[in-house]
């Protein structure tokens, strides 16, 4: 992977030309002076967001039958 160090004192307008270099594989790093800022790597493909299993845990959590009801004053004044 190719590396391309950018201080981000440049103008802002070179943003689109450094993502296209991200996205054809060049690891972007950002600096302000000779400080490190951050890099900005290429995603590995496309990130698919695992399937989710409904009912993994039955039980785990629970609602009591009184969630929606309002709060006693107590709770908002924090007397008592």
């Amino acid at each position: 992977m190719t590396t391309r160090t950018v201080d981000v004192r440049d103008p802002q307008t070179q943003l689109p030309g450094l993502l296209a270099l991200v996205a054809q594989g060049t690891e972007v790093i950002l600096t302000d002076g000779t400080r490190t800022l951050a890099r900005i790597l290429p995603v590995d493909g496309e990130q698919e967001r695992p399937q989710r299993t409904p009912d993994l845990f039955p039980g785990a959590i629970w609602t009591s039958d009184d969630f929606d009801e309002p709060l006693p004053d107590e709770f908002w004044t924090g007397a008592g």
